[in-house]
């Protein structure tokens, strides 16, 4: 490209545009010199002005941007060097170059320190004229073009930067554990999450080798395997591993080779996702169908059993037939009970966006829980006290579960009461809760039983309760209810000398806070 053909605009738009000539200013007090000098430029294609003086050159160069400017040193209105500092000042990207009509090593050195790139003595010819400014046009070019080249440096290395520093933060913030090795086996990347899982006291040193931070050989192997890998298309593999020998802690493993655009591997990544909880819940889900399983196979069996003698003629006494059908109605009762309650965890565990909040006096919910019961307790001969406040607080609840939550307490200690036994419900506000305790005198509950009391289709299995009927599903129902209430429940119990459950609730301005 011609030297007079230079792009001085930094605008991305106008860089696109045809390359702009040259704009060069020459500011000398001689006539002779200013249009010699504007010939010889314009000839080669530069864009040429010129000054009179110091003062009228600083004006031009305050008014337009300049590519070069050939300043005379002795002007009378303002010498050369006071118009290089301005011009320095104003544009330190313009070169200027020195006409002088002697030239000492004084003046080259004052006017290099000042800015000057070189300087050209009288009298010139055009070819001297035109390589000193040929070089400090190319002078130009390349700085600014350095001077590019470092901005895009430094703006590619800030976006480096901030992508890494983005990662790193979406990694550390990973539930997951994240472990990332190079070619050499050696460790360049993990995160928190990794330390825990792999229970790690010490964080790992960068660039040692990854297997001596891997409890199971195993995941060590799986790891080092993907680094060579033949196949260009590998993109993971996922294994179970247990990180410890009771098999406490399972996590899912998943390893992929990282490769660059050309296929060739670069390190691989290790992911590791805690399962254990999700094995447990695939374990409670098998066991939940085997009992759901048998708990209808069982009457379902008993009803088609007295059928099959009554449609064979083996009985033919009505009143063993009779006994057989009240029997039959019984199973079915139990039947349709169990179903009930199914369909209750399965609404209470899956359809709470259907649960109707509403403020309600808590004295009306235990009324109605306690008239639901009283059938129950006559029959049992148990009696119930219900000790309540002058004043008990609103609870912010769903009505209908209320209800079956202490119509299911209420009723499991009647259930296993004695005969004749009693039951008492208090109440009292204990802040942020107001707290009701229901106690009775039954057989009491063995202290291993316990942590399993609100499962589902756990039976209480000792001699004073193998004729006590029901689903099993009660208590894990009232936990279900509490907890999406933002409350708790306890229990304390001695075998052979009663329970009380206790059932915490929110107040109403803690509802919004607890949930």
């Amino acid at each position: 490209m011609p030297e007079a053909l230079k792009v001085r605009s930094r605008d991305p738009q106008e860089s696109l545009a045809e390359p702009v000539p040259a704009s060069i200013l020459v500011v000398d007090d001689e006539p002779a010199v200013r249009e010699g000098c504007r010939r010889v430029l314009c000839r080669k294609g530069y864009r040429v002005e010129t000054a009179a003086g110091g003062k009228e050159g600083l004006a031009k160069a305050r008014q337009d941007h300049f590519d070069l400017i050939l300043i005379d040193i002795k002007m009378p209105d303002m010498d050369g060097v006071e118009l290089l500092q301005a011009v320095r000042n104003l544009s330190p990207d313009t070169v200027c170059i020195i006409i002088t009509g002697y030239a000492t090593l004084e003046l080259a050195v004052r006017t290099t320190k000042l800015g000057a790139y070189d300087f050209v003595t009288k009298p010139f010819t055009p070819n001297e004229l035109l390589g000193v400014v040929e070089r400090g046009l190319e002078v130009r070019r390349l700085t600014l073009e350095a001077r590019s080249l470092a901005e895009e440096r430094d703006r590619r290395l800030l976006e480096i930067a901030t992508e890494k520093s983005r990662l790193r933060t979406i990694i550390n913030c990973l539930a997951d554990g994240v472990l990332v090795i190079n070619r050499e086996r050696q460790l360049v990347l993990y995160n928190p999450a990794i330390l825990t899982l792999l229970s790690l006291k010490e964080a790992p040193r960068l660039g040692q080798p990854f297997e001596q931070y891997l409890p199971n050989p195993e995941m060590a192997t799986l790891l080092a395997e993907s680094l060579s890998s033949p196949d260009s298309q590998y993109s993971r593999v996922a294994r179970e591993f247990s990180l410890d020998p009771e098999g406490k802690t399972v996590v899912m493993a998943n390893v992929a080779a990282v490769r660059d655009e050309n296929g060739q591997i670069l390190g691989a990544v290790l992911v590791l996702r805690d399962i254990t909880q999700l094995k447990e819940l695939d374990r409670m889900k098998a066991q939940f169908i085997a009992m759901v399983a048998h708990e209808l196979r069982a009457p379902l069996a008993a009803i088609k059993g007295y059928l099959d003698l009554i449609l064979g003629d083996t009985v033919r006494d009505p009143a063993q037939i009779r006994h057989m059908l009240e029997r039959c109605n019984q199973r079915g009762e139990a039947l349709l009970a169990l179903i009930q309650d199914l369909l209750e965890v399965s609404r209470l565990e899956a359809a709470r966006t259907f649960r109707r909040i509403e403020q309600l006096p808590l004295a009306d919910i235990l009324q109605s829980a306690l008239e639901l019961v009283s059938p129950q307790a006559r029959t049992r001969k148990v009696s119930i006290t219900c000790e309540l406040p002058a004043e008990l607080p609103l609870l912010q609840a769903d009505r209908e579960e209320m209800i079956r939550l202490f119509t299911n307490l209420l009723s499991n200690a009647i259930k296993y009461n004695r005969e004749e036994g009693k039951v008492w419900v208090e109440t009292k506000v204990e802040e942020p809760y107001v707290r009701i305790d229901i106690s009775d005198t039954g057989v009491g509950i063995p202290r291993e039983a316990l942590p399993k009391l609100f499962r589902e289709f756990f039976r209480l299995r000792t001699p004073e309760t193998k004729y006590v009927t029901g689903t099993g599903l009660g208590l894990s129902i009232v936990k279900k209810i509490v907890d999406a209430h933002g409350g708790r429940v306890e229990v304390i119990s001695e075998l052979g000398e009663g329970s009380t459950f206790t059932v915490y609730l929110p107040l109403p301005e803690q509802v919004g806070k607890s949930t």
